[in-house]
Order: C-alpha cells, then sequence, then structure tokens
C-alpha cells in the first residue's frame, strides 16, 4: 500500500470501472463541459463557485488547475462509459497528507447522469483510492444544508453527519450565507462496512 508521502499532485491519477472514469481535469475540458454549463445553470444552486456560463466554466476550470499546481486540490473530469459522455467534474480538496485527511466535494453532473448509478460509482473509485492508496484516515463532505438531494446522496454512501456549521461560507449569487453540513467516512468505517455495502449498491 502507498503511503502518503507518494502523493504528486502531478500524477495523471485514472481511476475507472466498467461504468465511469475520472481523470485529472484539463483546461481544454472547457469544451467537453460546456454544453451543460450553458444549458443548465441551475446545476450550481448551492455550489460555493459556480460554472454556470462559458465564462465561469473556464474560471472555475483555471481556478481548480491553479489549486492542483498549488497542491491544495486534485480535480477530476468525469467520464459516463455507458453513455459515452462527459458528465461532470469532482475533486478532492482541503489536503492533509501530513494530518492523513481530506475532503471529497465540488461534485457537480449534468441533469442526465442524475440519479443513474455514476455518483455511486465515482465515490466508491475516490473512497477507495483516498483510504487505500493515499493511506487517508479521514473523508470529510460538506454542503449547504439545503441541499436535500446532495445530503442524501452522502448518507446513501454510507456518510456519517457530524453537524453543522452555522452561516458557514457565503453563497455564489446571494447576500445570504448558508449553514453548511459536515459529514464523514472514517478509514476503519470504511473497511468495516462501507465498502462493502456501497459495493453492493453499484
Amino acid at each position: 500500500m502507498s503511503t502518503t508521502s507518494n502523493f504528486n499532485f502531478s500524477d495523471p491519477i485514472i481511476l475507472e470501472d466498467d461504468f465511469v472514469l475520472l481523470r485529472p481535469l484539463q483546461e481544454t475540458d472547457v469544451d467537453n463541459l460546456v454544453e451543460i454549463s450553458i444549458n443548465e445553470p441551475e446545476t450550481w444552486k448551492y455550489s460555493l463557485v459556480g460554472a454556470d456560463g462559458k465564462e465561469n466554466l473556464i474560471n472555475y476550470i483555471q481556478s481548480a488547475i491553479k489549486n492542483r499546481d498549488d497542491k491544495k486540490e486534485f480535480p477530476f473530469i468525469v467520464f459516463d462509459k455507458k453513455a459515452q459522455k462527459y458528465a461532470g467534474s469532482t475533486r478532492f480538496y482541503d489536503i492533509q497528507l501530513d494530518y492523513k485527511t481530506v475532503q471529497l466535494g465540488y461534485t457537480w453532473y449534468g441533469s442526465a447522469f442524475r440519479g443513474t448509478g455514476l455518483n455511486k460509482h465515482c465515490k466508491f473509485l475516490l473512497l477507495q483510492f483516498a483510504f487505500e492508496t493515499l493511506g487517508m484516515e479521514r473523508v470529510e463532505f460538506r454542503a449547504d444544508n439545503n441541499n436535500e438531494r446532495s445530503i442524501a446522496a452522502m448518507k446513501s454512501i454510507g456518510c456519517k453527519v457530524e453537524g453543522v456549521l452555522r452561516s458557514h461560507m457565503p453563497t455564489a449569487n446571494s447576500e445570504i450565507r448558508r449553514d453548511s453540513i459536515v459529514l464523514s467516512i472514517l478509514r476503519n468505517e470504511w473497511f468495516d462496512e462501507v465498502k462493502e455495502n456501497l459495493k453492493r449498491k453499484l
């Protein structure tokens, strides 16, 4: 098993199964995601950073890549093998190699890919990589506490609710501040139950 010290932010990490492929996000992926960006702006209703519209998408991708170069995040683009189309994006962020913790988020998919099982396949691959390759002790998830769909999805893969951070962050297009719900999966939970339970749902 690799240790966290072997993690290289410039590695071309590819995670895949028969259903989905995740590869590092690139600037040229604007072309692969712009259709969702332009036609489905509601995708980012609860997001802290929106990628709605081509200009916002360009900024979103450039910012994600810069954060990877700064060794803060590792963003992926998601490819649906069944549909043979790019579905959205997700990433590791707040990567704390010394403390063996990471957050998993900035996850969004076009409407055609929601409720198809795609997200569970992505989360399985990402969690397996975090716990079994990177040797993480904790993977944390956060969401707007009003985002019922996202919270339900996180619970369904085995996340445990830890609490709510009140007035935690500003929202993307509003002066209203959001409450953020915090969920997590711990290393022992992944090996004891979450991995097998999630595998059965794939």
